[in-house]
């Protein structure tokens, strides 16, 4: 049945309806997100996950719940993928007391530790550090846990990266170095940033495995996540993979994308979305009907307006708790 494709022994068919219904869930949510900017609803800074779906919820779809992930600034992806209540994302980022960081953290300081999510971070290469201290704590511990660390290509060109890789190939830990290289570095072209035509290739100069995949593939990324995340659990330490994507907005909401062609986007958009490739396979193996089809995407949309309205009507913080958790 499965000829077209391999699926992880973690993530039995049955599930592949729901991780369809992720993505869309992901892709509502920060088009929702971006409407809201735009009208001046939400406040503070956001930047949308659209179009590299794939990544986050095939690489998250093969965790143990115990298992932890550092975010980024864009992370809204990661926290859906890895479980979270997108009705507590919402009230965050409308700065609301129920939110996840009480209202105070906004979009890019968003963490569910109860579900295994670090926390997403303000700055770039920011979370690869702390995804190192979290799989040292793991080896120490015997906790026997794996820590998947999520950044872009951008914070592949920080000091944080290249010392983080080396203290956890020299260590051993179990830990899953995930860049999302989305072509572009804020405005910056990777073809500019890079003399290497594969982030994946500085693997070998700290001496752990280095793999590229199509991060628009759902399938690829489960492979090649899957692969690592037994190869850090079994003591044999970390992997860098590459997951080549495509982010479909701007940077952040002030970005006017005038660094790249609509040519360029029409295609990714039109050949590379992840959520059609991920529908046509689900169809063509028998696995989800067109009419099942519609019904997650409307569950995935409705989804959404229900955490507008519950960040709608939910309370503001209250003056009392401006002196809560600050910590200088």
């Amino acid at each position: 049945m499965l000829a077209a494709f391999q699926l992880p022994s973690t993530v039995p068919v049955e599930r592949l309806p729901h991780l369809y219904y992720q993505m869309w869930l992901i892709r509502y949510f920060d088009e929702k997100v971006d409407q809201f900017f735009a009208r001046g609803m939400i406040h503070g800074t956001t930047h949308l996950y659209v179009g590299q779906e794939a990544v986050a919820v095939g690489a998250c779809a093969v965790l143990d719940e115990k298992d932890k992930i550092t975010s980024t600034h864009r992370g809204h992806g990661h926290c859906i993928a890895k479980g979270a209540d997108v009705n507590r994302m919402m009230s965050e980022l409308f700065g609301k007391a129920n939110g996840y960081c009480k209202g105070k953290g906004g979009s890019m300081h968003i963490a569910d530790v109860e579900k295994g999510n670090l926390g997403a971070n303000g700055i770039v290469g920011g979370g690869i550090p702390i995804a190192v201290g979290a799989a040292l704590t793991s080896k120490m511990k015997e906790l026997g846990y794996v820590v998947l660390c999520f950044f872009g290509d951008g914070a592949a060109n920080e000091g944080s990266f290249h010392e983080s890789l080396n203290l956890a190939a020299i260590w051993d830990l179990p830990v899953v170095f995930l860049c999302e290289n989305n072509q572009y570095g804020m405005s910056g072209s990777v073809k500019d940033m890079f003399r290497i035509e594969n982030i994946a290739d500085r693997a070998a100069g700290y001496g752990m495995p280095g793999r590229v995949v199509d991060g628009n593939d759902i399938f690829q990324v489960m492979s090649a996540v899957d692969e690592a995340v037994r190869r850090a659990r079994a003591g044999e330490g970390p992997t860098l993979i590459e997951a080549k994507t495509y982010r479909w907005k701007g940077h952040s909401k002030s970005d006017a994308k005038k660094y790249r062609t609509r040519e360029e986007e029409k295609w990714w958009r039109e050949n590379k979305d992840p959520i059609r490739r991920m529908e046509e396979v689900l169809f063509s193996e028998g696995i989800l009907t067109e009419e099942e089809a519609e019904k997650l995407r409307e569950k995935a949309a409705r989804s959404v307006e229900e955490a507008v309205d519950f960040a709608e009507k939910s309370p503001m913080p209250s003056l009392d708790t401006l002196e809560e958790d600050v910590y200088a």
